[in-house]
């Protein structure tokens, strides 16, 4: 089984006929397995090319450079992220994610009234003392989110809606941009150790740029198949939101990142709506007499749930405030709904 790689081009033309197919070929992709290619989405390659070179620089500093930057030291979840900071396991597995991470968002003021107010995920971002790479995330971050607009009508239209129908719902959105470095493993020990452990992602769906192998998604039969990368594609994959909002319609399917023997970097954009948004099936799409799949739940707080869930300082953080970590929301999209890591591949 193969991914589709879908045209985006007419999505920013007039060619209705052509939109048409668009749309029909991402409905298809998005229900069969929640995971296609998106070529010419209008992303400069230069961007890239800059995103790339800012990354490498970043992470090849010492790590006493590194650590001023950390995640915990930041009010609303910004910064370096250092290996084995994050899992996708419960606490007592002790499997620990290789990867280091910087993690950016929308770039707020520090007077924005909701990062006042102590909001988790909005906010300033945290940006580390290297000459010309605020600029240049930031550029990428502002590219990637445009892509993410037009991609959002897509998906609107193939839910059957109009085009626009979820801007409202993203005027300050919690979308996350990360850059993301997997060491070079030459051993590659098969010792229970991934790159990403198994899982869905939180928001509305993923636009993911990488430079090397190492993705896997769980196909219709259970079984893990690789999801190489594309040449000037990007890697796109439906989130809990989309897949709450359509009913279960859409799929959430579950990936992770095996460890590779060659260095790697790998750029997700989990583009998100506002925070308070309220996302319940849409009512097309629950058939008179029978219950939704998902109940109403707020996008935000669902993302918040997740994220202190997966973070070992917001894990702690939470205990020493005497706050369950596990939530509503987490029932919905929990542990239950991640593909066992012992799925062969």
């Amino acid at each position: 089984m193969s991914l589709p790689i879908i045209d985006l081009s007419p999505m920013f033309g007039r060619d209705t006929a052509a939109k048409a197919r668009l749309v029909e070929e991402i409905r298809l992709a998005a229900t069969a397995n929640g995971f296609l290619y998106v070529i010419n989405h209008g992303v400069p390659e230069a961007l890239f090319a800059r995103l790339e070179a800012r990354a490498k620089e970043l992470f090849a500093q010492p790590d006493d450079f590194k650590l001023r930057y950390h995640i915990a030291r930041s009010t609303n979840h910004r910064g370096y992220v250092p290996p084995g900071e994050e899992t996708f396991y419960d606490d007592d597995i002790k499997r620990n994610d290789t990867k280091e991470c910087f993690d950016t968002a929308l770039d707020l003021p520090a007077d924005d009234p909701d990062y006042l107010a102590g909001n988790l995920l909005l906010g300033p971002n945290v940006w580390p003392d290297i000459p010309g790479f605020a600029a240049d995330v930031t550029e990428y971050y502002t590219a990637v989110m445009g892509v993410g607009r037009v991609l959002l009508h897509a998906f609107a239209l193939a839910l059957g809606l109009p085009e626009e129908h979820f801007d409202r719902f993203v005027t300050k959105p919690t979308s996350q941009l990360r850059l993301i470095h997997y060491p070079r493993d030459e051993k590659r020990v098969d010792d229970g150790s991934l790159g990403i452990g198994s899982h869905t992602d939180y928001e509305c769906f993923t636009l993911l740029h990488v430079t090397g192998p190492g993705l896997q998604v769980v196909d219709v039969n259970g079984k893990w198949i690789d999801a190489p990368p594309v040449p000037g594609a990007y890697v796109v994959n439906i989130g809990d939101m989309l897949e709450a909002w359509s009913n279960g319609r859409f799929v959430a399917t579950s990936h992770r990142v095996v460890k590779t023997p060659a260095e790697r970097y790998s750029f997700p954009l989990f583009f998100a709506v506002d925070h308070d948004t309220v996302v319940a099936p849409l009512p097309h799409f629950v058939p008179e007499g029978e219950t939704p799949k998902f109940a109403p739940l707020s996008a935000g707080r669902h993302l918040e749930a997740q994220t202190i869930r997966t973070f070992r300082y917001l894990r702690k953080k939470a205990r020493d405030a005497g706050r369950t970590v596990l939530s509503a929301e987490d029932i919905q999209f929990g542990r239950d709904k991640v593909a066992d890591p012992a799925v062969s591949a």
